[in-house]
C-alpha cells in the first residue's frame, strides 16, 4: 500500500471507531457526521471521502463487527447437536450474547434499516448473506432430519426467524431486558414456528383434500 492508501485506511478505521461507540452511546438519529469527525479526530470531508453517508458507516461498523461473530458460527455449525428446533436456539442464543454487550448500536442498526431514505449500497439488518445462508442450511438440513416439511416454505419461515429476532429487541429498548431473557423468548418462538414448518398449512390442505 502507498501512504494515500494507508492514510486512507488509517482514516477508516477511525471513522469506524468512533461510529461505533456514538451509535452504542447515544443511537443513530442523535449521532451525526460532524460528532462522528470530532470523535476520530479527522475533518468532516475526510469521511465523506470514505463513506457515502451515515448509513453506510453504520453498514460498514455492523459488516466489521459480525464478520467475526459469523466466522466463529460458521464453525461450530456442524457440531451443534438435537433437533432442528435445538439447533435453530442455539444459533440464535448466540446472537443474543454477542449484539446485547452493545445493544444500543445494534438497536440502531435496526432502526436505520427501517429509514425510507436507505442507500441502496448499505447492508440494512436481516440482509446479512451468511446469516441466511446459515439458518436456510439448517432447515434444509431439518427436512433431511425429519423435523422439516419437504413442502415447507423455507423463505417464509427465514423471514418469520430474522423478523422475530429483531422485535425482541424491543424487550431491551423498552425494559432493559437482558440476553437471557431475549434467549427465552425467541426459544419459545422458534418452537411454534417449527411446529408450523413440520406441517405447513399448504401440505395440511393437500392432505384433507385427498381424504
Amino acid at each position: 500500500m502507498g501512504v494515500r492508501d494507508t492514510q486512507k485506511a488509517a482514516t477508516r478505521e477511525k471513522v469506524l471507531s468512533a461510529a461505533r461507540d456514538l451509535f452504542h452511546e447515544i443511537g443513530y438519529d442523535e449521532t451525526t457526521i460532524r460528532a462522528i469527525a470530532d470523535r476520530a479526530g479527522v475533518s468532516v470531508g475526510s469521511v465523506f471521502t470514505t463513506f457515502s453517508s451515515k448509513a453506510d458507516v453504520l453498514s460498514q461498523v455492523m459488516a466489521d463487527r459480525v464478520e467475526p461473530l459469523q466466522e466463529e458460527l460458521t464453525r461450530v455449525l456442524p457440531y451443534l447437536r438435537g433437533s432442528t428446533c435445538d439447533r435453530l436456539c442455539s444459533i440464535f442464543a448466540i446472537h443474543y450474547d454477542f449484539e446485547c454487550r452493545r445493544v444500543k448500536l445494534f438497536l440502531a442498526h435496526i432502526a436505520a434499516s427501517y429509514s425510507p431514505s436507505l442507500e441502496e449500497t448499505t447492508t440494512p439488518f436481516g440482509r446479512n448473506a451468511s446469516f441466511q445462508a446459515m439458518l436456510r442450511e439448517t432447515l434444509t438440513d431439518g427436512i433431511t432430519r425429519g423435523d422439516v416439511h419437504p413442502e415447507a416454505d423455507l423463505d417464509l419461515i427465514l423471514q418469520l426467524l430474522i423478523a422475530a429476532y429483531a422485535w425482541n429487541y424491543s424487550l431491551a429498548a423498552q425494559l432493559g431486558a437482558d440476553a437471557g431473557a431475549l434467549t427465552a423468548r425467541m426459544d419459545r418462538q422458534i418452537e411454534l414456528i417449527m411446529n408450523g414448518a413440520r406441517h405447513p398449512v399448504g401440505a395440511a390442505g393437500a392432505q384433507l383434500a385427498t381424504q
